[in-house]
C-alpha cells in the first residue's frame, strides 16, 4: 500500500482488467481536460492499445485504485527491442494530483523496465523516456524530481483552410497515388522507417516485431483510410509519403498526418512540400478544412519551417523528457545532415 504525505490518500498498484475500461477512459479524459483542455479518449483506443503485438496488459500497465474501489491513476511501462530505450507514461485523476501517485506509477515502470536490463546488448545505454505537455507544469516537475531531463520538443501544427490551397508542383518524374490496400503494406513500413533512419531519436527495431505492430495500429485505427496513404514514385519506387487518416482522435473536423517523409535520393526537391499540398487540397475537397501534424522542433530537415511555408501554424507544444539507466554506446540517431 501506498500512502501520500499531503492528502493521505491510500492506494495500491494493480493490473488492469477489461472491467476497468470505463473507469480509465473517465480518468485519462479527465487528466487530459485538466492539461490540454481535451477529452478524447475512448474504450476502443484502450483495447487497442492493451491488444496491440508485444504489449501484455497485465505486465505492462497499473491502475492507482483506493481503499473504496475508485481508480484514480494509471501508468505503462513499454520495452521493445533492441531494448535500449524504455518507454514511461503516468497519468492521475486531477483531484489526487500532488497525492504520489504519479511517483508511484512511474517508480513502478521505471522497475518493471530495469528488471529488464539483460535484454539488451551489454554495452548500450539505455533510457527510460516519457513526454508531457508544455504547460503542464506539474508534470515536467515530478519528471524532474526523479531525474529526467529535457532533451527535446515538438510542436503540434495545424492549418485551417478558408480556400482552396495552391496545387502541387510535383519534381520532375514524380507520381503520386493512394497505397494499394493489402499490398503494399509492408513496402510503405520499409520506406517509412527507411525515411526516418538519420533523424533524431531513431533506434530500428526488428521488423519481425515492429512491423505487425505498425500493421496492428494501422488497420484498426477507426478512421483508418487507405485511399489517405499517399504515395509519391519515382518509377517504381516509393520517393515519399503523406500517410493521413481524415479524422483525429481528439478534434473530429480535423484530419491528421501521421508521417510526412521523403527518402534522401529524392529530398531538397519540393517533394515533401508537394505532398502536404497535394494531402490538404484531398481533404478540402472532401469538406475538411483543418488538418494537424507532430513535428520536432529541431529537425534538420527544416520540417517545422516547411510546414509554415504551408500555411501550417503551431498550436502547441510536447515536451521529451529522458533518464539514463546505464551509460554506454547510444544506438539512438542523434541525426545526420542532409
Amino acid at each position: 500500500m501506498t500512502q501520500s504525505t499531503q492528502s493521505m490518500t491510500n492506494f495500491t498498484l494493480r493490473p488492469p482488467s477489461e472491467a476497468d475500461i470505463p473507469a480509465l477512459v473517465a480518468l485519462l479524459n479527465a487528466h487530459h481536460q485538466a492539461v490540454q483542455s481535451t477529452a478524447h479518449v475512448t474504450a476502443d483506443e484502450i483495447r487497442l492499445s492493451w491488444s496491440a503485438p508485444g504489449f501484455d496488459p497485465q505486465e505492462m500497465v497499473r491502475v492507482a485504485e483506493t481503499a473504496e474501489g475508485t481508480l484514480i491513476g494509471s501508468g505503462s511501462a513499454f520495452y521493445p527491442a533492441p531494448y535500449v530505450r524504455g518507454f514511461v507514461n503516468a497519468q492521475v485523476y486531477p483531484a489526487h494530483y500532488d497525492c504520489g501517485v504519479g511517483s508511484a506509477l512511474t517508480e513502478w515502470a521505471e522497475a518493471y523496465l530495469a528488471a529488464q536490463i539483460d535484454k539488451a546488448p551489454p554495452d548500450a545505454r539505455i533510457t527510460f523516456n516519457t513526454g508531457v505537455i508544455h504547460t503542464h507544469e506539474r508534470g515536467a516537475r515530478l519528471l524532474r524530481d526523479h531525474g529526467y531531463t529535457h532533451v527535446r520538443s515538438g510542436y503540434e501544427m495545424r492549418i485551417s483552410m478558408s480556400a482552396a490551397p495552391p496545387p502541387p508542383v510535383w519534381p520532375a518524374g514524380i507520381s503520386v497515388r493512394s497505397m494499394i490496400p493489402d499490398q503494399e503494406e509492408e513496402a510503405v513500413y520499409r520506406a517509412d522507417v527507411e525515411a526516418f533512419r538519420d533523424h533524431w531519436g531513431f533506434v530500428e527495431q526488428p521488423f519481425e516485431e515492429d512491423f505487425p505492430r505498425w500493421l496492428h495500429y494501422t488497420r484498426n485505427n477507426p478512421h483508418y483510410d487507405p485511399s489517405c496513404y499517399w504515395l509519391a514514385f519515382a518509377g517504381d519506387q516509393i520517393a515519399g509519403m503523406a500517410l493521413c487518416v481524415p479524422q483525429d482522435n481528439e478534434e473530429p473536423d480535423m484530419a491528421w498526418v501521421n508521417t510526412v517523409a521523403v527518402l534522401r535520393p529524392w529530398r531538397r526537391r519540393g517533394l515533401a512540400l508537394a505532398l502536404l499540398q497535394h494531402a490538404f487540397g484531398e481533404f478540402y475537397r472532401r469538406g475538411i478544412y483543418k488538418v494537424g501534424l507532430g513535428v520536432d522542433t529541431e529537425s534538420l530537415t527544416g520540417a517545422t519551417k516547411l510546414y509554415e511555408k504551408a500555411g501550417m501554424q503551431v498550436y502547441r507544444q510536447w515536451d521529451n523528457y529522458e533518464k539514463e539507466l546505464r551509460p554506454g554506446e547510444d544506438w539512438m540517431t542523434r541525426e545526420v545532415h542532409a
